[in-house]
């Protein structure tokens, strides 16, 4: 096999990543545009250690799932474009599968319920890019800048807002210009970030942006500025009854669609072993399952986040929870839970990354009789799993939320409880 062959294979499965897997003599081949059940010519892009890559060019079987691909799939990463959204969560359940198999050598899993979301405007926060006048996402692999709006992920009001910001700022800043937005889920306030090259000078024009709560903005030396408005947004959601009001800056990191919010955070709630101890609450962000499970379940929280956005806006959160959620500013690798007796119940949420090595030890040494693991990336958790497993807990159950549609990602829950 070359770089540049034409080969007819037969589509397997999906893989992490998005491409699909296909096989020539023995050879695994990832292969873009193609769905399980295919039969398609690739082209052979390029050849790595044990594994060829390739881009269907033409599907001589076509499946039943496909659809005319709504934009390109090396657009804010929409490698399912081409797939009818109906068939993606099953996908996603089998690429938790697979990876849970290899990777933390787990086979004998059941099949995981993955939740489907409306696949268009669920995205409450982006990153967006201005180069040379264009303002949208990194085409894939590239600095190339991509319309974010074809990509449906964003709401059309958020992305015309966007272009107003763009159009404020004006022509001669729009060199090198990063924009980070942040929404509620009504979209009824919607702040942005502007991160300059030099240093911002932009008060003048930013004052009144239709559609814009509140602006900062950041130079070279990363001071932020605030220009106008409340840099905060925020949103009241509705859990197992309760109540639970929740601000963040527009920096702070937070669960990204809008539609799966309230039962992703219902969900983890209800994995909280019984309240024989506090909640430990490790990347706990702004508070979102902190502050839900201290109002849900009545049960003492101690949170830890590292960010310096997320954790005074996790302070200002845990003020509703009547002293039962203790906010903590810190890396969770230097956390020390001073009580005589462990906690109940360890939730983590970390980076794609997933755990540190460090902080994975400090989790298991916690002793908590359960263990509540929240993951934007499988690879990582099944890596992390295998560890748990050896530590002394056992995985319970698996659940997926489809927070990301059109891409390969999947939002994973799992709950692990130590074994006697």
């Amino acid at each position: 096999m070359r770089t540049g062959d034409l080969i007819t294979l037969d589509i397997e499965k999906p893989a992490a990543g998005g491409r699909m897997i296909a096989r020539a003599d023995g050879q695994v081949v990832l292969v873009a545009g193609a769905i399980p059940g295919e039969r398609a010519k690739v082209r052979i892009d390029r050849i790595g250690k044990g594994v060829a890559y390739g881009a269907a060019v033409e599907i001589e079987q076509p499946s039943p799932e496909r659809r005319v691909p709504f934009c390109d799939p090396e657009c804010g990463g929409t490698w399912y474009a081409h797939i009818r959204y109906g068939h993606q969560p099953s996908l996603k359940a089998a690429i938790i599968g697979d990876a849970f198999a290899r990777i933390a050598k787990r086979p004998d899993l059941p099949p995981v319920p993955v939740a489907a979301s409306p696949e268009f405007g669920y995205r409450m926060r982006a990153r967006l890019h201005a180069r040379a006048g264009g303002l949208g996402f990194f085409h894939e692999g590239s600095h190339t800048i991509c319309d974010a709006r074809s990509t449906r992920q964003l709401l059309p009001a958020t992305c015309d807002a966007l272009d107003r910001v763009m159009a404020a700022i004006g022509t001669r800043d729009r060199e090198r210009v990063e924009i980070e937005v942040s929404e509620n889920v009504d979209a009824s306030e919607r702040a942005v970030h502007i991160e300059l090259d030099g240093s911002p000078s932009l008060r003048g024009s930013l004052d009144a942006v239709a559609g814009v709560t509140g602006i900062t903005a950041s130079g070279r030396n990363g001071k932020l500025h605030l220009l106008t408005g409340d840099p905060h947004v925020t949103d009241t959601l509705a859990v197992h009854g309760a109540r639970v009001t929740l601000r963040r800056h527009v920096l702070a990191f937070f669960q990204g669609n809008r539609f799966l919010l309230e039962s992703l955070v219902a969900h983890v709630v209800e994995q909280i072993a019984p309240l024989s101890g506090p909640l430990v609450d490790l990347y706990a962000g702004v508070g979102l399952f902190s502050v839900a499970a201290a109002s849900v379940r009545g049960v003492a929280v101690y949170a830890v986040e590292g960010d310096a956005a997320a954790a005074n806006d996790l302070r200002a959160n845990a003020a509703q929870c009547g002293g039962l959620v203790r906010a903590i500013h810190a890396p969770v690798e230097e956390f020390r839970f001073e009580r005589a007796h462990p906690p109940s119940t360890v939730r983590v949420d970390p980076p794609r990354p997933g755990m540190s090595k460090v902080a994975l030890q400090r989790a298991v040494a916690l002793g908590a009789p359960r263990l509540v693991y929240v993951s934007c990336d499988v690879a990582t958790l099944a890596r992390d799993a295998r560890v748990l497993g050896d530590a002394g807990y056992a995985l319970q159950r698996l659940d997926g939320f489809d927070l990301f549609p059109n891409t390969p990602h999947v939002e994973t829950v799992a709950v692990f409880d130590r074994r006697a």
